[in-house]
């Protein structure tokens, strides 16, 4: 390769350890930084942004290969319209057996955007949304959706640290990987009041063959005639929501 300086030394960086990945196959931060002939630790976050955008996928090992936006196996972008015509019957089926308002989400940067919802026909009942958007890490269905993620790329996504919400309880990035650490052991997330007062969210994600988050299906409960017993209920409703959405996202 001719020794040619690059007007843009951190893109040039990131451009070699893909080359690397390609070439040579996983790499170690400290042979990417030995390789670059920089810090560990400026290596490791040059790895970390190519993971966040699917150029460098992490191993269990610890070492990083190349992502799915380099090896061809990229998941297929789901539009927001396919994915309300596919939850539509699942929610409605979710929300006959919970009796409260039910909806889905996707994850924007790092906020969730809702997508469709079912209301409760209860007199007293969470009002569905459409289109607005929220922090992810005050929604039951965000919360599920970042603990898909790795810790490294929560720390991308929230690289500027978390924006103020009136009535969330996460305020830094590390409360929050200690939060996702329980939330990958529940394999749900829990809103209790957070994205506003007055409601309680149960969330569930509704992943890919790779097990990353597509979306998310939430129940939404006012606060007042949330039952902790019937948690269980609803978490086993949205599991097989979660199921049947994928499955007909798959085929569809």
């Amino acid at each position: 390769m001719e020794n040619k300086s690059s007007p843009v030394e951190s893109v040039d960086r990131a451009l070699l350890l893909v080359l690397a990945m390609r070439d040579d196959g996983p790499l170690s931060v400290k042979a990417a930084a030995q390789l670059l002939d920089v810090a560990p630790s400026t290596a490791h976050r040059l790895l970390t942004a190519l993971a966040f955008r699917g150029f460098a996928a992490q191993g269990h090992d610890r070492t990083y290969r190349q992502g799915p936006e380099l090896s061809g196996n990229a998941p297929q972008a789901i539009s927001t319209q396919k994915l309300r015509q596919h939850a539509q019957s699942a929610l409605v089926r979710l929300q006959g057996t919970v009796g409260e308002t039910v909806q889905v989400m996707v994850l924007n940067g790092g906020n969730i955007q809702f997508v469709e919802g079912v209301e409760s026909a209860r007199t007293l009942r969470v009002a569905k949304r459409v289109g607005d958007m929220m922090p992810a890490f005050v929604s039951s269905g965000g919360k599920a959706m970042l603990a898909r993620l790795t810790n490294a790329e929560l720390e991308e996504l929230y690289r500027s640290g978390l924006p103020p919400w009136a009535t969330g309880k996460t305020t830094t990035v590390a409360s929050l990987k200690r939060l996702m650490t329980k939330v990958r052991r529940d394999g749900y997330g829990t809103s209790f009041e957070e994205t506003e007062q007055g409601v309680v969210g149960l969330g569930v994600s509704i992943n890919d063959a790779d097990g990353r988050p597509v979306a998310a299906v939430t129940t939404a409960t006012p606060s007042i005639r949330f039952n902790r017993s019937a948690m269980p209920q609803h978490i086993e409703a949205l599991q097989l929501a979660a199921t049947e959405i994928m499955e007909k996202l798959r085929g569809g």
